[in-house]
Formats: C-alpha cells, sequence, structure tokens
C-alpha cells in the first residue's frame, strides 16, 4: 500500500513536471489564448 502511494505521487510529479516543461515552451500569445500569463505556469500546472 506504501510503495503504491509513493508511485502514485511519483506520477503525480512527472505529470507536473511535464506540463510545466510544455507550458513554458508556449510563447506568451499562446499563453494569452489559455487565459494564463508566464508568471502562472506554476499554478497552472
Amino acid at each position: 500500500m506504501l510503495v503504491a502511494f509513493l508511485l502514485s505521487r511519483i506520477h503525480a510529479y512527472q505529470q507536473y513536471r511535464a506540463s510545466v516543461r510544455d507550458l513554458s515552451h508556449f510563447s506568451d500569445r499562446e499563453l494569452d489564448d489559455l487565459g494564463i500569463s508566464r508568471y502562472e505556469i506554476d499554478t497552472a500546472a
């Protein structure tokens, strides 16, 4: 059970980092179209 919990947390963190990485590659205009600004990427992810 503990192993499953740890693996789920690791997976969630990997998804978060992938989202941050993908959003970081967007231009400011593309981010504006999504309704977020560059400094909000961590929060939005």
